[in-house]
Order: structure tokens, then C-alpha cells, then sequence
């Protein structure tokens, strides 16, 4: 007998804590898409730009992975310019919408210290190629489905809780913002980066 009221208060506290998980996530806007199961195909951010001061930004995001044609890209290779990394997938309504302020913005910076890197999270080279062909994408992606750790990369970092993401990384390679959700003007990026290239000696 004793044995059933230790596994019925059990039970009586695991329900608690349940409860109180999901009660914490009532008012998280991914998790509702999630939940509300409408298989659009992606969890859309609800556009935020989080800045981060330069004397609060982490360690530098230290990457490699190979790009839709099969060029090898690390961090490295960006050591001082201001790096904008876009988390996309070519089935991303919202990252076909914002395709072209993407590449706006990275016109923009032309012969600048600027460089900018998609980061495709599924798809193959193959799919990442002919997604940049029909929208005009001049910059490199590289293939998380090759290279899953680079995604862990930058998870390790800052919150990727959307797709798409754009992050703007400092010369010194660290996050200095995040756009979370499809980017409505490249204006709004192009800000951004000016920010982090002033910070720049």
C-alpha cells in the first residue's frame, strides 16, 4: 500500500511539472506554430533585432564546411571583415521572400570588409545551387546537411530559433546581432553592419 501512495504522489508532482513546462511555453510564439501543426514547412520568426553590445558579445563562432560547389569555407577565411550569415532552406517561403535584400545588402558592400555566407540547414548542394541561380544569389552557402557540426557552431553561440536567422558577426568574429524571422528591408541589415564596420579599427 505504501508502495502505491509513493508512485501516486509521484505521479501527482510529474503532472505539476508539467504543467508548469507548459505554462512557461504559453507565451513562446515558435512554440505555438509548432503546435499548431499548419505544415507551412517552417517556424517563422516574428522579426526581432537583438544587438549586442560589443563588451557583452561571447567567444568568436569558429566554423567549417564546404559551399554548394564544393569550395571549402572556415571562419578563417573572413578573419577580419564583418561576416552576415543567413540560415535559410529552399522551401522557407520567408527565405525566398527576403532573397533579394539579402543580395541587396551584399551589393551593397561591394569592395568593402564585408562578406556574407548562407548557411543552408538541409538541402543539398544540388538544391542550394538552383535555389541561388533562380533568386540571384551571388554569395557562397554552405551545406549543414554535409557538415551538421556547423550548425552546432553557431547553436553553441546564439540562439538559432527560427528559420531564417540572419546573425551579423564583428571582425573579431563574434555575434554582434541577430535578426530573427524573414527580414522585411535590407535597410534594416545594411544598419547593422555599418554598426559593426565603425566598431572596426
Amino acid at each position: 500500500m505504501r508502495g502505491i501512495r509513493t508512485v501516486r504522489a509521484a505521479a501527482v508532482a510529474l503532472a505539476g511539472v508539467l504543467v508548469f513546462s507548459l505554462a512557461a511555453c504559453a507565451n513562446d510564439p515558435l512554440a505555438e506554430q509548432y503546435r499548431a501543426g499548419d505544415n507551412k514547412g517552417y517556424i517563422a520568426g516574428d522579426f526581432r533585432v537583438v544587438e549586442i553590445p560589443a563588451d557583452e558579445r561571447g567567444e568568436p563562432v569558429e566554423f567549417a564546411a564546404s559551399t554548394e560547389s564544393g569550395t571549402d569555407v572556415s571562419s578563417a577565411d573572413y578573419a577580419g571583415d564583418v561576416l552576415v550569415v543567413n540560415f535559410w532552406y529552399a522551401a522557407c517561403g520567408p527565405c525566398r521572400a527576403e532573397a533579394a535584400d539579402l543580395e541587396k545588402a551584399h551589393a551593397e558592400f561591394a569592395g568593402e570588409d564585408v562578406a556574407f555566407l548562407g548557411i543552408n540547414t538541409i538541402d543539398s548542394a544540388e538544391a542550394a545551387a538552383a535555389f541561388a541561380e533562380t533568386y540571384g544569389v551571388t554569395y557562397p552557402s554552405a551545406i549543414a546537411s554535409e557538415t551538421p557540426a556547423i550548425k552546432l557552431a553557431f547553436a553553441e553561440k546564439t540562439p538559432i530559433q527560427a528559420t531564417p536567422t540572419t546573425l551579423v558577426l564583428d571582425a573579431e568574429g563574434r555575434v554582434a546581432a541577430r535578426i530573427i524571422g524573414q527580414l522585411p528591408d535590407a535597410s534594416i541589415l545594411t544598419a547593422l553592419v555599418r554598426d559593426s564596420l565603425a566598431e572596426s579599427p
